[in-house]
């Protein structure tokens, strides 16, 4: 009887362990969101998409995108951190959110390092200056030149804008430049397109449309080598602003204590992904390149970004909020 109470027991624990193993085994069993800090249109709502659609197909369950926009990044990033730790929500941080944002917040309610796992770096996006078809100025050079004597109202729809904007006034020595702040960029476009804000920092990939279709004038590149997809664009460095180089990047991040085995699984995908020839493609017709790390070097590399970032806000002389 005694052995066959035991052999009961071993039973019921390895049927216990079989089906635990299993449910680690089985994810993703449902859907995984992307939690995105700006807005439908911007370049990390068409980076999601692109690379969300990938990773349903590889994975076999749906990738749903959820804007929770607001404070360049904060918003989203604060609520994926007090997510559960499962693998089912993860953010599509970037510079800002991972960057920049703990210079320019007294009292950030989340720790870009403590908080999160980064799963994989997606690209690095070179920007463009932009401005209104009817501005004073139609090249950089005459931009450089009219900041200097004249006040410029500057449209910002994340922290990469903030700061590229602020470097160059300081770098220029331009008379004084007023920040519009919006929640992304395609809000900020819009004040640029009707000629209310002087200029802007864009990403390539929201402000294209409206360059090729002669809505709005493209003045440089904020990336030290030209732009493969705009490449009669001058870099502000030919143009005499020495060591100007300041891109955005996007990554993807799992809150903090998500299981090991989850996050080395999203790597890897991604990996497979951001290979693929057409999604190489796609994103450097988006003025992007892809960078995909391993789970060691990106974790490395980000603790890199938020001192570089924090570095050139204090630099930039802009005061935390």
């Amino acid at each position: 009887m005694k052995r066959l109470l035991n052999a009961a027991i071993l039973t019921i624990a390895a049927i216990a362990s079989s089906q635990n193993a299993n449910s680690q085994e089985a994810f993703p069993s449902r859907a995984i969101t992307i939690i995105l800090p700006f807005g439908p249109g911007s370049g990390s709502d068409i980076a999601a998409r692109l690379v969300g659609q990938k990773l349903s197909e590889a994975l076999r369950q749906p990738v749903l995108i959820d804007y929770k926009q607001g404070a360049t990044g904060s918003i989203a990033a604060e609520y994926v951190a007090k997510s559960k730790p499962d693998g089912y929500t993860i953010l599509l941080g970037t510079n800002s959110s991972h960057g920049a944002n703990p210079g320019l917040f007294k009292n950030l309610r989340y720790d870009p390092i403590k908080d999160f796992i980064p799963i994989n770096r997606l690209v690095i996006n070179t920007s463009i200056v932009v401005a209104g078809r009817e501005a004073k100025f139609k090249t950089m050079q005459e931009l450089l030149a009219h900041g200097k004597t004249n006040e410029l109202t500057l449209a910002t729809g994340n922290t990469t804008g903030i700061v590229q904007g602020e470097t160059l006034a300081g770098q220029v020595g331009w008379k004084k430049i007023i920040r519009i702040p919006f929640r992304a960029n395609p809000p900020a476009l819009t004040e640029v397109l009707a000629g209310r804000v002087d200029f802007m920092f864009s990403d390539i990939a929201s402000a294209f449309p409206f360059v090729s279709s002669g809505q709005l004038r493209a003045l440089a590149v904020t990336s030290k080598q030209r732009s493969k997809v705009m490449p009669n664009l001058p870099s502000l460095e030919e143009l005499g602003v020495k060591d100007y180089d300041i891109s955005g990047w996007i990554s993807l991040f799992a809150p903090a204590n998500t299981p090991p085995a989850v996050v080395e699984k999203l790597n890897v995908e991604l990996t497979k992904i951001l290979q693929m020839p057409d999604v190489v493609a796609r994103f450097e017709a988006l003025g992007g390149e892809t960078g995909p790390m391993t789970l060691p070097e990106i974790a490395k590399w980000v603790q890199g970004e938020v001192s570089t970032w924090t570095r050139l806000v204090k630099e930039a002389g802009i005061q935390p909020e």
